[in-house]
């Protein structure tokens, strides 16, 4: 998976007041969890338009000077509900020997057999999520359309993969190609016509 660098300052006061005057500042306050104990840290909010405003997933290098440097993943964060300012964030450190549960985004390949006749393709599930060493985490989860006939529905245990594991029951429907509209209504057209002759009386 891609990694994109923070740099940022270890903070020495949490408190309200502080909190305060770093938004006012520019700047986001941060925290990593998952270590030997929590990292307060704040960072300019420009440095995480990558990060945050992107359908992609990612992990994070945080940079903190003199020497220090965690490897994380974007566990949550707070916007202002009226600007979208980002209020707070918080990370999840990795380590190399242990998994981690994350969101990727879902990639369509191929063409739908389906889709040519005329049918609707409609993704389900546009994230799913998956757990594995960090190493292994995917940029994407690839769901292969070929073989979807009209009607047929594209699940969660078709993507199975060595690497990691999917985290949804096995009846989690990814993507399916319904019938459209104007592809019923030809069908209905094509056999009200083939009945047609059929339904001629003989003079």
């Amino acid at each position: 998976m891609k990694s994109i660098t923070i740099k940022g300052s270890e903070r020495e006061s949490v408190g309200k007041v502080a909190t305060k005057a770093l938004r006012n500042a520019g700047a986001v306050p941060c925290v990593i969890y998952g270590g030997k104990q929590a990292v307060h840290f704040s960072a300019d909010e420009r440095a995480f338009k990558t990060l945050v405003y992107t359908p992609n997933a990612h992990t994070v290098v945080i940079e903190l000077g003199e020497g220090k440097s965690f490897n994380a993943v974007l566990q949550d964060i707070q916007v202002h509900p009226v600007s979208d300012k980002i209020l707070h964030i918080d990370f999840f450190q990795l380590f190399d020997d242990k998994e981690i549960t994350m969101e990727v985004p879902v990639k369509i390949t191929g063409v739908s057999p389906g889709v040519l006749l005329g049918g609707d393709l409609r993704l389900n599930t546009r994230r799913l999520k998956v757990k594995a060493l960090p190493k292994n985490l995917p940029d994407f989860i690839e769901a292969n359309i070929s073989e979807l006939q009209m009607g047929n529905k594209l699940y969660v245990t078709k993507l199975a993969s060595d690497n990691y594991k999917l985290i949804h029951p096995d009846n989690t429907v990814v993507a399916q190609v319904r019938i459209s509209r104007a592809a019923m209504k030809a069908a209905q057209e094509a056999a009200k016509a083939a009945k047609a002759p059929a339904g001629k009386k003989k003079k």
